[in-house]
Parts: structure tokens; C-alpha cells; sequence
């Protein structure tokens, strides 16, 4: 994860929120670390005004998954960024596509 661009580490969800709305656009991502669970990170995308987080976890095989709306079917990764790609594409169990990475400033 930490190899992504729109990788902002140990970043609060307030942070988070105050990037993503300085962005404005629905789509808008960036993905930081998780406060409430350690290893595993969060999401962050922006639609209408809200921000909404999405955990995301690196299972104990290696392969990654992502928190979405219930009723969808858990889909598993073998990379980071290929879950990434996938949650690119409209209707995929998340508020709006992750269209617009905002990558952190170094």
C-alpha cells in the first residue's frame, strides 16, 4: 500500500476529510492507515459533500479485500493497486468509482 501514490499513511479521518473536500470532486480518493484497526487501512472517497471510508485488509493468505455494501460478494486481490483498478469501475459496492487519486504532498 505504501507504494501508492494516494498512499497518505497515519493521516486522521478529519485530515482525510479536509483534503478530500479541498479537492471537490465526487471521486476523489486517497487511502490512509486504519485508526481503529491496526494493519489494515482506509478508503476515503468523496460523493456529494460526504466522505465516505471503506476499510480495506490484507488477510492473513496475502490477499486483499475491501469493506463494501452488504450483499455484494467479497472480491480478494492479489496487489494492493489491483483493488485499486477494480473500484475504478461504477457499481462495484461503493458509494462512487474512485476516479481522482489525491496523492499526498511529500
Amino acid at each position: 500500500m505504501e507504494d501508492l501514490a494516494e498512499y497518505h499513511g497515519r493521516i486522521s479521518k478529519r485530515q482525510a476529510e479536509e483534503i478530500l473536500n479541498e479537492a471537490g470532486r465526487d471521486g476523489s480518493y486517497l487511502i490512509r492507515d486504519s485508526a481503529s484497526a491496526a494493519g489494515s487501512y482506509c478508503v476515503c472517497v468523496l460523493c456529494g459533500g460526504w466522505v465516505y471510508t471503506y476499510r480495506v485488509f490484507k488477510r492473513k493468505d496475502g490477499l486483499w479485500t475491501i469493506e463494501v455494501a452488504p450483499g455484494m460478494k467479497e472480491r480478494l486481490f492479489r496487489k494492493a493497486g489491483n483493488l485499486i483498478a477494480a473500484f475504478k469501475i461504477p457499481d462495484q459496492g461503493i458509494s462512487v468509482p474512485l476516479l481522482y487519486p489525491v496523492n499526498r504532498v511529500k
